[in-house]
């Protein structure tokens, strides 16, 4: 299972009750945080994420809003006592601009590892049994869109298994994929109980971006689909294409070409003061829009969840 917490949800600037863009996603007690502005530190604190979890930090792009507040979270994790490595990807050039924000937390307790991030080697480990891959994004400067992927064991048939007279201390092993030798002598594989290959938990994430049809195929299949929304009225869109952003509207599309079971929308502009307002039309283009809100949550896998 992923847990996905969207701890902001504005864009430009933070305000009194809306934090600038950033994703959390935790396995495992390992989590990953997408773009870091000005105050993520406070807003990851106030959504009650743990940062001593914190092993990858990944940047869509180097704007104001979305790494200004790299400096201040790094600080901060050398105080919570952090002495491991944190591993920071990113598009090109993500080494120097981080490097020359490292001027005012000159010295850390842990070593920082960079990997730069392109369309010609976009996929990326995050850690055993989750990965990801980036694509590029239209915004003016060098973006990446994200993919996290939770690879899901198969499914396990305990009849099967109860059947071969396997006890069921030896289910866990032949579920994680380990033969096994019975009392009798008898090997049993994996593959005599198990049911067949389950697709991935899949989270994509894209802002700041034009409406690329390509996105659709990106996202396709997506549990959650994360994805900015800069207005909710039509009637900004030539506002929106000059600084290339996305409206609602233009999420939701995308949205439902890529069948995603669901659309959270993010990074507001500071003019639009109500979200909500706009979503029910929005649910008329993509049933499952939501207008997202700092520190909404969700387990991505469970039962109830899946499709």
């Amino acid at each position: 299972m992923l847990t996905v917490c969207l701890v902001g949800t504005g864009g430009t600037m933070p305000l009194a009750d809306r934090w600038l863009t950033c994703c959390w996603i935790e396995d495992g007690g390992k989590a990953i945080l997408i773009d870091c502005g000005e105050g993520t530190q406070i807003a990851l604190k106030k959504a009650g994420c743990k940062l001593s979890h914190l092993e990858l930090l990944m940047f869509t792009h180097f704007h104001a809003d979305h790494i200004a507040g790299l400096p201040g979270l790094l600080l901060t994790l050398g105080n919570y006592g952090k002495t491991t490595p944190l591993t920071i990807y990113g598009p090109k050039g993500v080494r120097e601009v981080v490097q020359s924000l490292l001027v005012i937390a000159p010295v850390l307790p842990y070593p920082i590892v960079f990997r730069e991030l392109s369309e010609e080697e976009p996929e990326f480990s995050c850690w055993e049994g989750v990965q990801g891959v980036c694509m590029p994004l239209a915004h003016g400067v060098p973006c990446l869109g994200y993919r996290i992927e939770q690879i899901r064991k198969p499914v396990f048939n305990p009849e099967k298994a109860r059947a071969l007279g396997i006890p069921p201390k030896l289910f866990g092993r032949l579920h994680g994929g380990q033969a096994v030798t019975l009392a009798d002598g008898r090997e049993i594989v994996p593959e005599q109980v198990l049911d067949g290959a389950r697709a991935p938990i899949r989270l994509c994430y894209c802002t700041d971006t034009l409406p690329l049809p390509e996105i659709a195929q990106f996202a396709q299949g997506a549990d959650l689909m994360i994805a900015e929304g800069m207005y909710g009225e039509d009637t900004m869109r030539e506002k929106v294409q000059d600084k290339g952003h996305m409206l609602f509207s233009d999420a939701a599309r995308l949205a439902k070409q890529a069948g995603a079971s669901r659309l959270w929308l993010t990074h507001f502009s500071p003019a639009l003061d109500e979200p909500k307002d706009f979503i029910g039309g929005i649910q008329d283009i993509f049933h499952g829009a939501v207008a997202g809100e700092d520190g909404m949550r969700i387990v991505l896998g469970q039962k109830a969840d899946m499709k």
